[in-house]
């Protein structure tokens, strides 16, 4: 007998059992709608036509209920894309295609095209603006009025720890995030605009770096895009206690990059005790470590 045949596979839903189940799945009891959605996900991919028809249904609970399942098989698929990219690819992989495989975990119904196209568009109206022969201070000027000023991006102070703030389609419809994800954001920016823009990993804080032959700045995109010197960055090292090791102002990898927004995640994930999320992070941390 081959191995193949040795795995078990989910025995086929009767039109009873679809029947009971719907029933079950109406229930109002919180323990007997986890039950049975475990058992639902039990019988594997061959439920999702079956309940793709109840997505729509008038029925709310039925809508919502079936939506839940339906949505859960599309971020274990999302999940498997994301941990297969970070294990395939090194220390230079392609970050926004990283951000964005991350975003799809947690909102598998994204259009990523969408939000690419969204991107572009923001680089195309800067392009329109700027003069290239300008200084660094002068070209990174408009930037920061374009994304802080007119488009109103913002840091999230109120709510820092909120998980939304790690996820890049949730920073471009909410128009605010977390420092190293707003830094994502004005590094793909300046990708499509040429623009020599790293990330830098203070302990604590996250800046972007745009560093030419002839002068180094650093912007502070948490805080609207703030310029500092590296005398600055050395001041808040200082004032914060932290090592001046030579590392420190460094430019991070795609691949640290990402490891560091996964690492903040499993943090949020697990003070709030969302078990499941605090699991599949874990997940990305191996995988992204190695």
């Amino acid at each position: 007998m081959s191995a193949a045949a040795l795995i078990a596979l989910p025995e086929r839903l009767s039109e009873a059992q679809k029947a009971a189940l719907l029933k079950l799945l109406l229930d109002e009891d919180p323990a007997i709608y986890f039950a049975v959605r475990l058992k639902i996900i039990s019988y594997g991919l061959q439920v999702l036509p079956w309940l793709e028809g109840y997505k729509l249904s008038n029925d709310p609970h039925l809508r919502k209920r079936s939506q839940e399942i339906v949505q859960h098989f599309a971020k274990q698929e999302a999940d498997n894309r994301f941990l297969a990219f970070c294990l395939k690819h090194g220390e230079e992989l392609d970050l926004e295609q990283g951000a964005w495989l991350l975003a799809k975990t947690q909102y598998p119904e994204i259009s990523i095209p969408g939000y690419q196209a969204l991107l572009d568009d923001f680089a195309g109206e800067l392009h329109e603006q700027i003069d290239f022969s300008r200084g660094s201070k002068e070209v990174l000027s408009i930037v920061n009025d374009y994304l802080f000023r007119d488009l109103g991006f913002n840091g999230n102070e109120k709510n820092y720890y909120e998980p939304e703030n790690s996820y890049l389609n949730r920073v471009l419809d909410r128009r605010t995030g977390n420092p190293i994800n707003l830094c994502v954001l004005y590094m793909l920016l300046a990708r499509r605009l040429q623009l020599p823009v790293t990330g830098i990993g203070l302990p604590g804080h996250f800046i972007c770096r745009h560093q030419t032959s002839s002068a180094e700045v650093f912007v502070d995109a948490f805080h609207g895009g703030k310029f500092m010197t590296k005398a600055d960055c050395v001041q808040y090292l200082v004032n914060g206690n932290y090592s001046l090791r030579d590392d420190c102002l460094a430019p991070v990898s795609p691949r640290r990059i990402l490891l560091r927004i996964c690492g903040n995640l499993h943090q949020i994930y697990m003070q709030v005790q969302r078990a499941e999320d605090t699991t599949r992070l874990q997940r990305y941390l191996v995988a992204l470590a190695r």
